[in-house]
């Protein structure tokens, strides 16, 4: 996460900022973690939703990413945790890998920490991203 900026909007940031304040005294969630992404949204750069590049994640965004070492593809819509269902590829922002994918572009590639060690990720492609498809209040 650290060492980018990312692109968000007012409602989103004020609607994570809300939720991460919500669970931070939770024992579910890591602080380490929240702390991260919180400094990632203060860092962010405020956008209008009608600005926001069409090639960034952003929550609700469905998105194609793979593995650069195994080729694995993998779909995820980033979603909230109350719409979250692994099931059916919806990922929390709260998940380590939902953190991670925010703000991030098509073509990037980044680091992913799971229990076995660090997958390296690719960014292959935006399905959806709710600013661009003109809906601003997802």
């Amino acid at each position: 996460m650290a060492g980018r900026t990312i692109h968000i909007t007012k409602f989103d940031m004020d609607r994570l900022l809300k939720l991460i304040e919500g669970v931070r005294l939770t024992p579910k969630y890591s602080k380490f973690n929240l702390d991260l992404l919180e400094k990632e949204l203060y860092r962010g750069i405020l956008v209008d939703p009608t600005n926001v590049p069409k090639d960034v994640i952003t929550m609700n965004s469905t998105v194609s990413v793979t593995d650069t070492e195994s080729g694995e593809k993998m779909t995820y819509t980033l979603v909230f945790p109350s719409a979250a269902n692994i099931s059916e590829n919806k990922l929390s922002i709260l998940a380590p890998l939902g953190m991670a994918l925010l703000g991030y572009r098509k073509g990037d590639t980044f680091e992913w920490h799971v229990p076995s060690g660090i997958r390296k990720l690719k960014v292959a492609e935006i399905i959806y991203q709710p600013e661009a498809a003109g809906d601003y209040s997802s």
